[in-house]
Protein backbone atom coordinates (compact mmCIF):
# COMPACT_ATOMS: atom_id res chain seq x y z
CA UNK A 1 0.00 0.00 0.00
CA UNK A 2 1.52 3.12 -1.05
CA UNK A 3 1.21 6.24 1.66
CA UNK A 4 0.55 9.78 0.08
CA UNK A 5 -0.06 13.51 1.48
CA UNK A 6 -3.08 15.00 1.89
CA UNK A 7 -3.16 18.77 2.30
CA UNK A 8 -4.78 21.08 3.99
CA UNK A 9 -7.42 23.57 2.76
CA UNK A 10 -5.52 26.41 2.09
CA UNK A 11 -7.30 30.34 2.10
CA UNK A 12 -6.18 33.75 1.93
CA UNK A 13 -3.04 35.74 0.51
CA UNK A 14 -0.48 32.99 -0.42
CA UNK A 15 -2.00 30.39 -0.52
CA UNK A 16 -0.96 29.00 -3.34
CA UNK A 17 3.06 30.14 -2.07
CA UNK A 18 2.73 28.17 1.01
CA UNK A 19 1.08 25.00 -1.44
CA UNK A 20 4.17 25.23 -3.35
CA UNK A 21 5.68 24.76 -0.29
CA UNK A 22 4.23 22.14 0.94
CA UNK A 23 4.40 19.92 -1.99
CA UNK A 24 8.04 20.27 -2.78
CA UNK A 25 8.55 19.34 0.96
CA UNK A 26 6.48 16.24 0.05
CA UNK A 27 8.34 15.84 -3.03
CA UNK A 28 11.83 15.64 -1.16
CA UNK A 29 10.38 13.68 1.61
CA UNK A 30 9.84 11.03 -1.22
CA UNK A 31 6.22 10.91 -1.17
CA UNK A 32 4.71 10.39 -4.64
CA UNK A 33 1.26 11.99 -4.25
CA UNK A 34 -0.37 15.23 -2.76
CA UNK A 35 -3.53 15.44 -2.80
CA UNK A 36 -5.46 18.74 -2.30
CA UNK A 37 -9.26 19.73 -1.15
CA UNK A 38 -11.77 21.62 -2.79
CA UNK A 39 -13.75 23.37 -0.10
CA UNK A 40 -13.58 27.32 0.57
CA UNK A 41 -10.34 28.26 -0.54
CA UNK A 42 -7.98 28.18 -3.67
CA UNK A 43 -9.16 26.19 -6.75
CA UNK A 44 -7.66 22.73 -6.18
CA UNK A 45 -7.16 22.32 -10.45
CA UNK A 46 -5.97 25.71 -10.73
CA UNK A 47 -3.84 25.56 -8.31
CA UNK A 48 -2.38 22.61 -9.49
CA UNK A 49 -1.60 23.60 -12.87
CA UNK A 50 0.30 26.57 -10.96
CA UNK A 51 2.26 24.23 -8.41
CA UNK A 52 2.71 21.62 -11.23
CA UNK A 53 4.94 23.74 -13.05
CA UNK A 54 6.79 24.89 -9.59
CA UNK A 55 7.84 21.36 -8.34
CA UNK A 56 8.45 18.95 -10.94
CA UNK A 57 8.62 15.18 -10.08
CA UNK A 58 5.20 14.04 -7.81
CA UNK A 59 1.41 13.20 -8.53
CA UNK A 60 -0.74 15.80 -7.32
CA UNK A 61 -4.34 15.25 -7.01
CA UNK A 62 -8.00 16.44 -6.08
CA UNK A 63 -9.64 15.03 -3.46
CA UNK A 64 -12.62 16.16 -4.29
CA UNK A 65 -13.81 18.40 -7.26
CA UNK A 66 -17.24 18.77 -6.87
CA UNK A 67 -19.95 18.08 -9.94
CA UNK A 68 -22.77 20.25 -9.30
CA UNK A 69 -20.75 23.32 -10.19
CA UNK A 70 -19.11 22.27 -12.86
CA UNK A 71 -20.54 20.97 -16.02
CA UNK A 72 -18.78 17.69 -17.25
CA UNK A 73 -17.44 19.12 -20.31
CA UNK A 74 -16.22 22.81 -18.46
CA UNK A 75 -14.47 19.98 -15.84
CA UNK A 76 -12.76 17.85 -18.65
CA UNK A 77 -11.33 20.84 -20.10
CA UNK A 78 -9.67 22.03 -16.81
CA UNK A 79 -8.85 18.80 -16.13
CA UNK A 80 -7.14 18.24 -19.74
CA UNK A 81 -5.73 21.66 -19.76
CA UNK A 82 -3.88 21.15 -16.47
CA UNK A 83 -2.56 17.73 -17.66
CA UNK A 84 -0.90 19.23 -20.08
CA UNK A 85 0.23 22.39 -17.64
CA UNK A 86 1.85 19.72 -15.29
CA UNK A 87 2.92 16.72 -17.98
CA UNK A 88 3.77 13.59 -17.05
CA UNK A 89 0.79 12.42 -16.60
CA UNK A 90 0.84 13.51 -12.91
CA UNK A 91 -3.11 14.51 -12.95
CA UNK A 92 -5.17 12.63 -10.66
CA UNK A 93 -8.45 14.06 -10.69
CA UNK A 94 -10.85 13.17 -7.56
CA UNK A 95 -14.45 14.32 -8.27
CA UNK A 96 -17.46 13.93 -6.05
CA UNK A 97 -21.24 15.24 -5.47
CA UNK A 98 -20.28 17.31 -2.29
CA UNK A 99 -23.33 17.29 -0.10
CA UNK A 100 -27.12 18.51 0.04
CA UNK A 101 -26.64 21.16 2.80
CA UNK A 102 -23.83 22.78 -0.17
CA UNK A 103 -25.69 21.93 -2.95
CA UNK A 104 -29.20 22.74 -2.08
CA UNK A 105 -28.44 25.24 0.71
CA UNK A 106 -25.59 27.37 -1.21
CA UNK A 107 -25.94 26.85 -4.35
CA UNK A 108 -29.24 26.52 -4.66
CA UNK A 109 -29.51 23.63 -6.91
CA UNK A 110 -31.62 20.17 -6.40
CA UNK A 111 -29.95 16.73 -4.64
CA UNK A 112 -32.70 15.16 -5.58
CA UNK A 113 -30.92 12.17 -7.85
CA UNK A 114 -27.32 12.36 -7.01
CA UNK A 115 -26.43 8.65 -7.96
CA UNK A 116 -28.12 9.28 -11.22
CA UNK A 117 -26.15 12.71 -11.71
CA UNK A 118 -23.00 10.87 -11.06
CA UNK A 119 -24.17 8.11 -13.20
CA UNK A 120 -24.65 10.78 -16.52
CA UNK A 121 -21.75 12.83 -15.67
CA UNK A 122 -19.42 9.74 -15.54
CA UNK A 123 -20.42 8.76 -18.84
CA UNK A 124 -20.05 12.04 -20.27
CA UNK A 125 -16.65 13.34 -18.45
CA UNK A 126 -15.03 9.59 -18.94
CA UNK A 127 -15.59 10.05 -22.55
CA UNK A 128 -14.12 13.46 -22.85
CA UNK A 129 -10.96 13.24 -20.90
CA UNK A 130 -10.34 9.95 -22.81
CA UNK A 131 -10.39 12.29 -25.84
CA UNK A 132 -14.04 10.91 -27.20
CA UNK A 133 -17.15 13.06 -27.87
CA UNK A 134 -19.92 11.79 -26.54
CA UNK A 135 -23.90 12.42 -27.54
CA UNK A 136 -25.35 11.86 -24.16
CA UNK A 137 -29.06 13.12 -23.03
CA UNK A 138 -29.49 12.53 -19.98
CA UNK A 139 -32.06 13.26 -17.48
CA UNK A 140 -29.71 15.52 -15.72
CA UNK A 141 -26.97 16.03 -17.52
CA UNK A 142 -26.76 16.24 -21.07
CA UNK A 143 -23.52 16.57 -23.46
CA UNK A 144 -23.86 16.45 -27.66
CA UNK A 145 -20.59 17.57 -28.47
CA UNK A 146 -17.25 16.59 -29.95
CA UNK A 147 -13.92 15.87 -28.25
CA UNK A 148 -12.10 18.64 -26.14
CA UNK A 149 -9.57 19.69 -28.59
CA UNK A 150 -6.29 19.11 -26.74
CA UNK A 151 -5.50 15.80 -28.64
CA UNK A 152 -2.50 13.93 -27.22
CA UNK A 153 -2.15 15.01 -23.80
CA UNK A 154 -2.22 12.19 -20.99
CA UNK A 155 -5.50 11.01 -19.44
CA UNK A 156 -6.00 12.05 -15.62
CA UNK A 157 -6.62 9.29 -13.39
CA UNK A 158 -10.49 9.36 -12.16
CA UNK A 159 -11.40 8.41 -9.17
CA UNK A 160 -14.66 9.23 -7.30
CA UNK A 161 -15.67 9.78 -3.79
CA UNK A 162 -17.94 6.90 -3.30
CA UNK A 163 -19.31 5.54 -0.06
CA UNK A 164 -22.77 4.13 -1.07
CA UNK A 165 -23.62 0.50 -2.66
CA UNK A 166 -24.81 2.32 -5.84
CA UNK A 167 -21.87 5.05 -5.92
CA UNK A 168 -18.94 2.07 -5.42
CA UNK A 169 -20.53 0.20 -8.31
CA UNK A 170 -20.53 3.44 -10.58
CA UNK A 171 -16.47 4.45 -9.29
CA UNK A 172 -15.95 0.59 -10.37
CA UNK A 173 -17.95 0.20 -13.50
CA UNK A 174 -17.12 4.11 -14.92
CA UNK A 175 -13.71 5.55 -13.41
CA UNK A 176 -9.97 4.04 -11.55
CA UNK A 177 -11.34 3.52 -8.39
CA UNK A 178 -12.41 6.11 -5.41
CA UNK A 179 -11.42 8.24 -2.89
CA UNK A 180 -12.42 8.05 0.52
CA UNK A 181 -12.72 9.99 3.89
CA UNK A 182 -13.18 8.91 7.49
CA UNK A 183 -13.99 5.61 6.77
CA UNK A 184 -12.19 3.02 9.08
CA UNK A 185 -10.83 -0.59 8.27
CA UNK A 186 -13.67 -2.72 8.93
CA UNK A 187 -15.84 -0.61 6.23
CA UNK A 188 -13.53 -0.62 3.37
CA UNK A 189 -12.67 -4.52 3.97
CA UNK A 190 -16.52 -5.52 4.34
CA UNK A 191 -18.32 -3.02 2.12
CA UNK A 192 -16.18 -0.03 0.34
CA UNK A 193 -13.52 -3.09 -0.95
CA UNK A 194 -15.48 -5.37 -2.00
CA UNK A 195 -18.31 -3.73 -4.00
CA UNK A 196 -15.88 -1.59 -5.84
CA UNK A 197 -13.76 -4.89 -7.21
CA UNK A 198 -16.98 -6.40 -8.41
CA UNK A 199 -17.90 -3.93 -10.35
CA UNK A 200 -14.94 -2.90 -11.80
CA UNK A 201 -14.80 -6.89 -12.98
CA UNK A 202 -17.81 -7.37 -14.00
CA UNK A 203 -17.26 -4.54 -16.35
CA UNK A 204 -13.71 -6.13 -17.28
CA UNK A 205 -11.76 -3.03 -15.91
CA UNK A 206 -8.36 -3.45 -14.25
CA UNK A 207 -8.08 -3.71 -10.53
CA UNK A 208 -9.35 -0.58 -9.37
CA UNK A 209 -7.75 2.18 -6.97
CA UNK A 210 -9.06 2.61 -3.32
CA UNK A 211 -7.14 5.55 -1.49
CA UNK A 212 -8.16 5.88 1.62
CA UNK A 213 -8.04 9.01 3.67
CA UNK A 214 -7.66 9.53 7.11
CA UNK A 215 -5.79 11.49 9.80
CA UNK A 216 -3.05 10.78 11.40
CA UNK A 217 -1.11 11.72 14.67
CA UNK A 218 1.94 9.84 16.57
CA UNK A 219 2.10 11.01 20.02
CA UNK A 220 2.39 9.87 23.38
CA UNK A 221 -0.93 11.13 24.21
CA UNK A 222 -3.61 10.09 22.24
CA UNK A 223 -6.34 10.86 24.68
CA UNK A 224 -5.62 14.57 23.74
CA UNK A 225 -4.88 14.13 20.24
CA UNK A 226 -8.53 12.39 20.14
CA UNK A 227 -10.12 14.99 21.52
CA UNK A 228 -8.40 17.23 19.13
CA UNK A 229 -9.49 14.79 16.19
CA UNK A 230 -13.06 15.08 17.60
CA UNK A 231 -13.03 19.21 17.24
CA UNK A 232 -11.04 19.64 14.30
CA UNK A 233 -12.93 16.93 12.48
CA UNK A 234 -16.46 17.19 13.95
CA UNK A 235 -18.66 18.40 11.17
CA UNK A 236 -17.61 15.20 9.12
CA UNK A 237 -19.36 12.88 11.92
CA UNK A 238 -22.69 15.04 10.89
CA UNK A 239 -22.62 15.03 6.94
CA UNK A 240 -25.11 12.07 6.25
CA UNK A 241 -22.66 10.20 4.09
CA UNK A 242 -19.93 10.36 6.52
CA UNK A 243 -22.10 9.99 9.45
CA UNK A 244 -23.19 6.54 7.29
CA UNK A 245 -19.22 5.22 7.11
CA UNK A 246 -18.84 6.14 10.81
CA UNK A 247 -22.06 3.92 11.36
CA UNK A 248 -20.83 1.16 9.38
CA UNK A 249 -17.46 1.35 11.45
CA UNK A 250 -19.22 1.10 14.89
CA UNK A 251 -17.13 4.82 15.26
CA UNK A 252 -18.77 7.35 17.86
CA UNK A 253 -16.95 10.29 15.21
CA UNK A 254 -14.33 10.81 13.78
CA UNK A 255 -11.85 10.55 16.52
CA UNK A 256 -12.64 6.70 16.10
CA UNK A 257 -11.31 5.97 12.79
CA UNK A 258 -8.17 8.74 13.21
CA UNK A 259 -4.87 6.91 13.46
CA UNK A 260 -3.63 7.97 16.74
CA UNK A 261 -1.01 6.73 19.00
CA UNK A 262 2.56 6.05 19.63
CA UNK A 263 4.67 4.70 16.55
CA UNK A 264 3.59 1.07 17.11
CA UNK A 265 -0.07 1.91 17.65
CA UNK A 266 -0.38 4.30 14.50
CA UNK A 267 1.68 1.53 12.06
CA UNK A 268 -1.11 -1.39 13.31
CA UNK A 269 -3.84 1.14 11.97
CA UNK A 270 -2.08 1.65 8.66
CA UNK A 271 -1.67 -2.40 8.73
CA UNK A 272 -4.83 -2.67 9.38
CA UNK A 273 -6.08 0.31 6.46
CA UNK A 274 -3.35 -2.21 4.16
CA UNK A 275 -4.92 -5.71 5.50
CA UNK A 276 -8.31 -3.89 4.31
CA UNK A 277 -7.73 -3.79 0.63
CA UNK A 278 -6.85 0.28 0.31
CA UNK A 279 -4.25 0.64 -2.47
CA UNK A 280 -3.15 3.81 -0.84
CA UNK A 281 -3.72 6.01 2.92
CA UNK A 282 -3.71 9.15 2.18
CA UNK A 283 -2.86 10.79 5.59
CA UNK A 284 -3.90 14.04 6.74
CA UNK A 285 -1.41 14.67 9.47
CA UNK A 286 -2.48 16.64 12.47
CA UNK A 287 -2.18 17.46 15.80
CA UNK A 288 0.57 20.06 17.52
CA UNK A 289 3.93 21.14 15.63
CA UNK A 290 6.06 18.66 17.66
CA UNK A 291 3.17 15.79 16.87
CA UNK A 292 3.28 17.07 13.36
CA UNK A 293 6.82 16.54 13.40
CA UNK A 294 6.86 13.40 14.84
CA UNK A 295 3.83 12.36 12.40
CA UNK A 296 5.80 13.12 9.19
CA UNK A 297 8.96 11.55 10.38
CA UNK A 298 7.36 8.28 11.38
CA UNK A 299 5.64 7.89 8.08
CA UNK A 300 8.92 8.76 6.13
CA UNK A 301 10.24 5.79 7.25
CA UNK A 302 7.25 3.68 5.99
CA UNK A 303 8.21 4.99 2.36
CA UNK A 304 11.16 2.49 2.04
Amino acid sequence: MRITMFGGAPAGAGAVDGLVAAVRQARDDGFGTFWMPQIFGVDALTAIAVVGREVPGIALGTAVVPTYSRHPMVMAQQALTVSDAVGGGRLRLGIGLSHQIVVEGIWGLSFARPAKHMEEYLRVLGALVSGEGANISGDLVTYRGPAIELGGVARPQLLVAALGERMLRLAGTLADGTVTWMTGPATLRDHVVPTLTAAAEAAGRPAPDVVCGLPVCVTDNPERARIRAANQYAIYGQLPSYRAMLDREGAAGPADVAIVGDEAAVRAGIEAVAAAGATELCASEFGSPDELARTRAFLLSLLG
